[in-house]
């Protein structure tokens, strides 16, 4: 079954076949409809390999020599996206925060995303959290360095990824899709049947959605490139109550030494009462019997020893 993408192609050629006829019997000059001729039958062709799915190198290899790929200049420089992230433990987190937003906002940066959660350890509590700072590419590495003299580092990472050649590739794709766009829109203007204006609209449509998406592409990396992204983790120290002891016994103070003491005493007892406890049953059930014959055999050997 003849799919609406070949009808639309062959509506095309038909639309550039009564073009060709019109221009051959006007009073126009010769030049310019043989012009108007070959531009449409061009048109006809980059629409054609669209509906077909042909590439359009395939299809016009004079258009595909001498496009406007071969105009695009190579950057002198490197379209180089840098991300990065470090991890540092500070005393003050609201302070640490304060002072990475001042020194971006220095930088011509600005802050991203911010995320922060109070933790608790008994009556002790702490901050932790992260912000993502984007920066001139120029500045990365001075912010990095300003980061990392906030506290303790506990982490660097820095990356950089090349997207020079996705650049290009996208500038050209656009450059060939305008010039199609252009030429579909000339083509519009010339339609006079119904069929033939949508089916060129339905081309023009697909041709300015995927300018539109790569355009969105191309602006997306250019910001990555322009303004590299720093992903800063700050903590402050973890409360651990007790957990520095004293280099000697006797610089304990006074009253915990007492106190743990007192606690000693308490452990002890309580180990003394649960193995009581424990034992209880073995005693009653082995213990009470041997004791029962024993006195038994006591008293026997008395009256014995009476009467003798």
């Amino acid at each position: 079954m003849v799919s609406r993408r070949t009808l639309a192609a062959l509506a095309i050629v038909g639309l550039v076949a009564l073009a060709g006829c019109g221009a051959s019997t006007g009073g126009g000059s010769d030049g310019g409809a043989g012009g108007g001729v070959e531009q449409a039958t061009e048109i006809a062709a980059d629409t054609g390999a669209r509906a077909t799915g042909t590439p359009a190198a395939t299809q016009a290899p004079e258009e595909a020599g001498s496009g406007a790929s071969d105009d695009v200049a190579m950057p002198t420089d490197r379209a180089i996206i840098r991300t990065g992230t470090v991890a540092v433990e500070v005393d003050d987190f609201g302070a640490a925060q304060s002072n990475l937003t001042t020194t971006v906002e220095g930088y011509g940066g600005y802050v991203s995303d911010t995320r922060q959660d109070r933790r608790q350890i008994g009556n002790e509590t702490w901050i932790r959290g992260e912000m993502v700072l984007r920066v001139p590419s120029e500045e990365f590495d001075a912010l990095v360095a300003d980061a990392q003299g906030l506290g303790e580092v506990q982490s660097v990472e820095v990356n950089s990824r090349d997207v020079t050649d996705q650049l290009v590739d996208i500038e050209a794709r656009l450059e060939n899709l305008r010039a199609e766009r252009d030429r579909l829109r000339e083509l519009y203007q010339q339609a006079n049947d119904t069929e033939d204006v949508l089916a060129v609209q339905r081309e023009l449509s697909d041709v300015q959605g995927e300018i539109e998406r790569l355009e969105a592409r191309q602006q997306n990396l250019q910001r990555q490139v322009a303004y590299s992204t720093l992903t800063v983790r700050l903590e402050e120290p973890r409360p651990t109550p007790n957990r520095v002891a004293p280099d000697r016994w006797y610089d304990t103070p006074v009253l915990s030494a007492f106190m743990q003491s007192v606690d000693g005493v308490v452990v002890v007892a309580r180990a003394v009462v649960v193995g009581f406890a424990f034992a209880l049953p073995y005693l009653i059930a082995f213990a009470l019997p041997v004791l029962v014959v024993a006195g038994l055999l006591w008293r026997v050997g008395r009256r014995y020893l009476a009467t003798g």
